[in-house]
């Protein structure tokens, strides 16, 4: 029975000792990391980093499309090269990726989209763009910049890191699935998270937006052909009138949300093209 006791006592005395020491480790983790996370806010502040900003300008300046960021993909490998960054390159034709650390686990990634709209640019300023028909309307140049920053800091304290921090440059994003080609080519294998974010005119400077679960709508497409018969309008009982068939199928489609979805929920069903 003392026996027993005894064991007992010492069982109990090596969980509450090991839960103190997993304790004390927990709060020195946490106070380096919180200690990094200022010096890496801390440098972003440093005059150098508006470099960064003319990076961004001459990205604008040359919007590149789906697949065809070439000279953006040149772009980002000259500067990574000038920071001693090693990467993998072509992924996805212009896509590339970036490794900093000490190439063990855990590996987690941060993203950037690259490819511009096919809109022209109308306004008239100093870094408006030169591509005719292509603008970097969704922000695309900024987050290469914003990458390409983070990787200037990171790299900086590359000794300080307990990890791999893979820098995923994704060609591709507007509507041509560059996402899925660069899983594909293997640029998230072995990755445990990976992190993105998105710029946001509408939120005050120096705010970051976020919540639990899904925060931003997804794109899904589909193509319906409604074929209808040509007649005379003074005999509409002789045609099958399909202008008038889309127009019930589109209010249709509105219903979805209203009637088949939660409302507490936020969703969007949105027909933006119905040509005739």
């Amino acid at each position: 029975m003392r026996l027993l006791c005894f064991w007992g006592y010492f069982l109990m005395i090596s969980v509450f000792s090991y839960k103190k020491i997993w304790a004390l480790e927990e709060n020195r983790w946490k106070s380096e990391m919180g200690l990094l996370s200022r010096q890496l806010l801390e440098s972003a502040r440093e005059t150098e980093f508006f470099h960064w900003m003319k990076i961004r300008r001459r990205i604008h300046e040359n919007p590149e499309l789906a697949f065809e960021e070439h000279e953006t993909s040149q772009l980002i490998r000259t500067e990574l090269d000038s920071l001693g960054i090693g990467y993998s390159w072509p992924i996805a034709k212009t896509g590339l990726v970036a490794s900093i650390g000490t190439g063990a686990q855990p590996w987690f990634a941060l993203r950037a989209d690259m490819d511009a709209l096919p809109i022209q640019e109308l306004v008239e300023w100093e870094h408006k763009s030169k591509n005719n028909g292509k603008m970097h309307a969704c922000g695309h140049d900024a987050h290469v910049t914003m990458l390409l920053g983070a990787a200037k800091l990171l790299q900086d304290k590359r000794d300080k890191l307990k990890g791999t921090v893979k820098l995923i440059f994704q060609p591709g994003e507007e509507a041509h699935g560059g996402a899925y080609h660069m899983l594909k080519e293997g640029a998230l294998d072995k990755v445990q998270a990976i992190f993105g974010l998105h710029i946001s005119p509408g939120q005050p400077t120096g705010t970051i937006g976020s919540r639990p679960g899904p925060l931003l709508a997804g794109s899904g497409r589909f193509l319906a052909i409604i074929q209808g018969k040509g007649g005379h309008a003074a005999k509409p009982h002789e045609t099958r009138d399909p202008v008038v068939a889309a127009s019930f199928a589109i209010l249709a489609l509105q219903q979805i949300i209203s009637r088949e979805t939660d409302p507490l929920e936020a969703k969007a069903s949105v027909l933006s093209f119905f040509p005739l």
